[in-house]
């Protein structure tokens, strides 16, 4: 099994925090992940402060940058999403692997604007949420393979084919989810019968390299951030 991430730093133990420094930590936490999932990465963190009933400078004695903030909020969901990911690999049926982390990868996305982007975001590789994403590439490579190997999915799709799926998922998520929150399941499984290697044709265009991908995360960027 892969090993998670660790986020917590190293070295010695930090002393405990006071009982409204706790609580004032928790609320921060809250507030931030009801406001990144609504406005996205850059929803504001004065705003945040607002809701949980702290001042400003209480967010950044608690969460010196943006960055950090983002990092403690999404932590547990990319715990959750590394789970997913190594249940599918460990199905004996690899197709079934296949179909159940892309669908449960979409119930992450749904509704969550920031988790969307941290999902293909370019960020430092020292950070948590890099790792993170580094991990979930690693185990979804081998849920991939080992469905080309057993027949299931065609031999052609690469990781980076499956990508441009993930990133699809986004503007149908976002664009239904007011008027039909669960149409974006119709759609994924469009696409997945797409991959099936009984249905597979040839193709007229070769995929993207991972260098060709790295390069459309900028437009992609600014099409979530509606620039």
């Amino acid at each position: 099994m892969i090993q998670r991430p660790d986020l917590a730093a190293q070295g010695a133990p930090a002393k405990p925090r006071r009982r409204d420094a706790l609580r004032n930590r928790e609320a921060i936490v809250a507030a931030a992940r009801e406001a990144f999932a609504e406005e996205g990465l850059e929803a504001s963190l004065e705003g945040v402060a607002r809701q949980a009933g702290v001042a400003i400078g209480t967010v950044y004695r608690h969460f010196p940058t943006r960055l950090d903030l983002v990092e403690e909020v999404f932590a547990e969901k990319f715990a959750r999403l590394v789970d997913v990911a190594e249940q599918a690999a460990a199905m004996e049926d690899a197709w079934e692997g296949f179909c159940f982390f892309l669908e449960q990868y979409g119930e992450l996305q749904q509704c969550d604007l920031a988790f969307n982007a941290l999902t293909a975001a370019r960020l430092p590789a020292h950070t948590g949420i890099a790792r993170f994403n580094e991990r979930i590439k690693e185990i979804f490579t081998a849920i991939l393979k080992n469905a080309q190997q057993q027949g299931a999915v065609r031999g052609d799709i690469t990781g980076e084919d499956i990508a441009f799926v993930a990133w699809s998922l986004v503007g149908i998520i976002q664009a239904t989810r007011a008027v039909a929150p669960r149409a974006w399941r119709r759609h994924l499984y469009l696409m997945l019968d797409a991959f099936r290697a009984d249905c597979a044709r040839e193709l007229p265009e070769p995929p993207l390299s991972p260098q060709q991908v790295e390069q459309t995360i900028p437009a992609l960027e600014c099409y979530e951030r509606g620039n």
